[in-house]
C-alpha cells in the first residue's frame, strides 16, 4: 500500500520538530507535520526560553545592591516591563520563526491546523482533509490546568503570565512545583509584592529535602511571603483586584493570581479512543519503551507522553523513535540520570537520588556542605549555598548531586556526565579542586557527615 507520506507527525514543539527533521533530512524521509499553535511548542513561546529571560530580567534587581557593596557609584532604577516585554514578544517571534525555517529546509511539508488520526495510517486536518501515512507520531505536548472552585475563572497560568498588559503590584502564585517557585523569584525580583500558596508541607516535593528547605528559607529572606500548608478556598473580583479567601483563616486581595497546580497532556479530541490507543490516569498516551502505542503505526513522545516532562527528553525520545522506525536500531529512551535545573531564586542543579530516595534504597553516605558564597559574603548579603553528595557505601558510587547556588544549573551539566558514568566519590575526591569557586566544594568534602 502507498502512503501520501513516511511520517505525519502531530504538533510542532521540540520533540516533534526534532523528529520531523531528522526523519526527513537525514533519512530522505516524505515529513508533513500538523501544528494548530505556534511552532516551537511549550519551551519556546510558553516555557524554558521565555521564563529563563524573565529570571534574567528579575536577577539584576539584587545586582545593584552588590555593586555598590563592591564600590561601584550605581544607583537603582525603575524596571519598564514594556520594553522588556517587546524584546520577549520579538525574541519569540524570531524563535518560532527558526523552527519554522528548519522543517521548510528539511523539506517538511507543515500544515497550520489541528490534526486528528482517524485509522492507524489517516490523519484528518482541521479544514476536512485526509492524509495518509505509514507512521503517525503525537507530539501534542501539554498544558497548565487550573483546577474547578468558586472564582477560578478569574485565575492566570504560566501561559499568560508572559504576556500580562502591565506588572502588577502584588501576585498570588499558587503551587510548590518548580514552576511556581520559580515564578515566585521572577516576580519577586521584578518587584512584584509576592505570595506562594502550597498546600503542602515543604515547596518542591519529591527533590532533595535538604536543599527544598534552603530554597524555601532563601525564598523567604529574600521577601517572599510563602505560605505552606495553605490552598484557596474561593476567589471573587473586587474592583480591579481578586479577593482570596484561604484555608488559613486569611483574606487578601491580589492584582493578579496565578495557578501553576499541575499540568495536563494533550490528548484529548485526537482520536485515539476509537482506535484503541490506551491512555493513562491523567490522560496521557500510553507508550513502550519505544515510544510505540498499542497500535503500532502509531508513536507518542513528549509530555503527552508524562513520563519525564522535560524538552531535551522529548528530543531524545524524538531522535530515539527515528533510530527505531527509520533507521532500523532499536532505540529505547534512558529517562536514568537526567540532570536537571529549576530556576529558582536560588538556582538549584540536580542529578540522581536524593537523599531520602538512596536511603530507602540502600546505606548511603552523605556529604554535604552549606557556606556564603564569597562574592555575596563580601558584598554583606545572607545568602547560603549547599553543595550535597550521595554517596553508596557499598560500590561508592555518586547516587546523587545537589547543588543550590548561583549558577547551579551550569554546574549540574558537567556533574551529571560524571554521575551518569558511574564516578566514586574517589573519583570525585582524585579531581584537583579549581580556585576559588564555589564547585570545588564538591571535590574538597572528606568526611560524611552522616549516614544513611
Amino acid at each position: 500500500m502507498s502512503f501520501d507520506y513516511d511520517l505525519f507527525v502531530i504538533g510542532g514543539g521540540s520533540g516533534g520538530v526534532r523528529a520531523a527533521r531528522v526523519a526527513a533530512g537525514e533519512n530522505g524521509a516524505k515529513v508533513a507535520l500538523a501544528e494548530e499553535d505556534r511552532y516551537g511548542g511549550t519551551c519556546v513561546i510558553r516555557g524554558c526560553v521565555p521564563k529563563k529571560l524573565m529570571v534574567f530580567a528579575s536577577e539584576f534587581s539584587g545586582m545593584v545592591g552588590d555593586a555598590q557593596a563592591f564600590g561601584w557609584d550605581i544607583r537603582a532604577g525603575a524596571f519598564d516591563w514594556n520594553i522588556f516585554h517587546d524584546k520577549l514578544v520579538a525574541e519569540l517571534d524570531r524563535l518560532e520563526s527558526v523552527y519554522r525555517n528548519i522543517l521548510k529546509n528539511n523539506g517538511v511539508e507543515s500544515f497550520d491546523q489541528r490534526a486528528r488520526v482517524v485509522d492507524p495510517h489517516t490523519v484528518e486536518l482541521a479544514d476536512g482533509t485526509r492524509k495518509t501515512a505509514k507512521h503517525i507520531l503525537i507530539a501534542t505536548g501539554g498544558r497548565p490546568v487550573v483546577p474547578e472552585f468558586p472564582g477560578s475563572d478569574l485565575a492566570i497560568t504560566s501561559n499568560e503570565i508572559f504576556h500580562l498588559e502591565k506588572l502588577p503590584e502584588s501576585i498570588l502564585i499558587v503551587g510548590g512545583g518548580y514552576i511556581a517557585s520559580e515564578f515566585a523569584g521572577i516576580m519577586n525580583g521584578l518587584g512584584v509584592k509576592t505570595t506562594q500558596f502550597y498546600r503542602g508541607t515543604q515547596i518542591l516535593r519529591g527533590f532533595d529535602e535538604e536543599a527544598r528547605g534552603l530554597i524555601c528559607d532563601e525564598m523567604r529572606n529574600n521577601g517572599i511571603d510563602v505560605r505552606l500548608e495553605t490552598n484557596v478556598v474561593e476567589m471573587a473580583k473586587d474592583g480591579d483586584k481578586v479577593r482570596v479567601k484561604a484555608t488559613d483563616g486569611s483574606e487578601d486581595r491580589f492584582d493578579v493570581v496565578m495557578y501553576a497546580t499541575g499540568r495536563a497532556p494533550n490528548a484529548d479530541d485526537l482520536g485515539l479512543e476509537s482506535l484503541g490507543v490506551a491512555r493513562g490516569r491523567k490522560g496521557e498516551i500510553i507508550v513502550d519503551a519505544y515510544s510505540q502505542t498499542g497500535v503500532p503505526s502509531i508513536y507518542a513522545i513528549g509530555d503527552v507522553t508524562d513520563r519525564v516532562n522535560l524538552t531535551p527528553v522529548a528530543i531524545r525520545e524524538g531522535m530515539a523513535f527515528v533510530e527505531t522506525v527509520f533507521k532500523g536500531n532499536p532505540t529505547p529512551v534512558d529517562h536514568e540520570l537526567i540532570p536537571t535545573a529549576i530556576f529558582t531564586q536560588p538556582e538549584m542543579g540536580t542529578v540522581g537520588l536524593s537523599e531520602e530516595e538512596a536511603a530507602a534504597q540502600e546505606p548511603i553516605e552523605v556529604y554535604a556542605t552549606s557556606f556564603k558564597p564569597m562574592q555575596k559574603s563580601f558584598a554583606g548579603g545572607s545568602q547560603r549555598v549547599l553543595m550535597k553528595l550521595i554517596v553508596s557505601q557499598a560500590t561508592r558510587k555518586v547516587l546523587g548531586c545537589h547543588i543550590v547556588a548561583p549558577g547551579a544549573g551550569e554546574m549540574i551539566q558537567m556533574a551529571g556526565i560524571a554521575v551518569k558514568m558511574g564516578a566514586t566519590k574517589e573519583d570525585f575526591d582524585r579531581t584537583v579542586a579549581v580556585h576559588p569557586v564555589m564547585a570545588e566544594e564538591l571535590v574538597t568534602m572528606r568526611q560524611p557527615v552522616r549516614t544513611a
